[in-house]
């Protein structure tokens, strides 16, 4: 990656941090003041419940993406912002536990599964659509956001309109491994044509190089890298198909899924959520999108 693309990124990172209040009937966490919702004080949960040992630790491990502006993007502090940072925020503020009590590991799309099953982290919130493959391993709890799946470009290309495009002008299309939209696109290219990486920085610094024609994933996280391009791409602007963001978390375990979703519902009442999306996405994104329904926890 190029460090003036490297910078721009740093830069959208740094322009992401949080500076939302909260709710009343709560405290403000000592330290935190201005990085996140206020913190539940004396919380207790039922017995054996994953709550009540999050609680009773004071700390809570969460899986996110360090690569991602606007939702989950690693700054020159070392920490990473970004809407799916602030939920997790907000979850843990309902637990207890403050904003720098919360332990971040990089989860990208195709280890999500695997840190969950492997108890590297508590929770997965990470542009991570909820899907019936996904569910045979991991539980969702949400979702507390509704994406879709679009294009990225050069701003110059006028070629590329929508997936149908893409066939007829022999584009290379990049996505990232384990992705749902790297499966989705493939419907519109030749296998040949799809390229796959790790994360989507790396798609962008091939498009940048010509390497690739088009960019493909959820329109947020694109809009986050158009941001970061200073005017080199573009959001080709033809949604395609309904991403529901979910939080991932151990199989099985409905009664913390059943917590978070209190906890979002609580969060979109308050006004806490509004703020996670003003000071993030909203950046580039202004109208404040409503919380989906829930999802039966199970």
């Amino acid at each position: 990656m190029r460090l003036s693309h490297l910078a721009r990124v740093a830069a959208v990172a740094a322009a992401l941090v949080l500076t939302a209040t909260a709710c009343g009937g709560q405290s403000p966490s000592p330290g935190s003041a201005g990085d996140g919702p206020t913190v539940a004080q004396d919380v207790t949960f039922e017995a054996g419940t994953t709550m009540d040992r999050l609680a009773k630790a004071g700390t809570i491990r969460v899986g996110t993406k360090f690569d991602q502006p606007l939702f989950g993007l690693k700054g020159l502090d070392g920490k990473p912002a970004g809407f799916d940072v602030e939920i997790a925020k907000i979850i843990g503020a309902k637990l207890g536990i403050p904003a720098d009590k919360i332990a971040y590991t990089e989860t990208p799309s195709a280890t999500r599964e695997e840190a969950i099953e492997q108890n590297r982290v508590d929770m997965v919130v990470a542009t991570y659509t909820i899907n019936d493959k996904r569910k045979e391993r991991v539980s969702f709890a949400g979702p507390y956001y509704i994406a879709g799946q679009d294009l990225m470009v050069k701003s110059d290309n006028t070629t590329i309109t929508g997936p149908e495009s893409l066939k007829a002008a022999n584009a290379k299309v990049c996505s990232v491994t384990g992705s749902t939209p790297s499966v989705t696109i493939q419907e519109y290219v030749d296998q040949a044509n799809l390229v796959l990486f790790d994360v989507y920085s790396k798609c962008a610094d091939a498009l940048r190089t010509g390497q690739v024609d088009a960019v493909t994933t959820d329109n947020v996280i694109l809009l986050g890298l158009v941001e970061a391009s200073e005017g080199a791409f573009k959001l080709v602007g033809k949604q395609f198909t309904e991403e529901p963001y979910g939080i991932g978390i151990p199989k099985g375990d409905v009664k913390f899924c059943e917590f978070i979703n209190t906890a979002l519902k609580d969060a979109a009442a308050d006004g806490s959520y509004e703020a996670a999306w003003k000071s993030t996405a909203g950046a580039v994104s202004p109208q404040t999108p409503t919380l989906p329904p829930a999802d039966p926890c199970s």
